[in-house]
């Protein structure tokens, strides 16, 4: 049973940080992708950041160079690191885990996926709100 709990969401200032936890549970593969959604009521899903278990990252355009993704296999957790937060960036943001999954083909070589159909596990969410 695979169960993904994210934590580290809450009420921020313009420009200020936040670092989101994920600890996953009864994950055990050796090929995997595992990303950041963030969703805001009435829109769709949006692709925050992604990660396989090469180290290979993907981030969506109106986060890079602001948002890191990162993986701790051996504490089974995943991290987004965000700074220089806007009030665009209000949202639930969710994680999620893929054992088997299609690459993105972006800009001639292929990445790790940011579209929620590739994503099979998912957390409750949690709270990011900017102001």
């Amino acid at each position: 049973h695979v169960q993904l709990v994210e934590s580290g969401g809450g009420s921020v200032q313009v420009g200020g940080s936040l670092k989101l936890s994920c600890v996953i549970a009864g994950f055990t593969y050796d090929t995997w992708a595992m990303a950041w959604f963030r969703q805001i009521p009435g829109k769709e899903r949006e692709g925050v950041a992604a990660i396989d278990n090469d180290g290979a990252t993907a981030y969506g355009d109106s986060v890079k160079g602001r948002f890191t993704i990162s993986s701790d296999t051996a504490k089974n957790t995943l991290w987004l690191q965000m700074t220089s937060l806007k009030p665009e960036d209000t949202a639930m943001y969710y994680c999620a885990a893929a054992s088997s999954y299609y690459s993105d083909w972006v800009e001639g070589a292929w990445s790790v996926p940011l579209h929620d159909g590739e994503y099979n596990y998912w957390g409750q969410g949690t709270q990011v709100t900017v102001s």
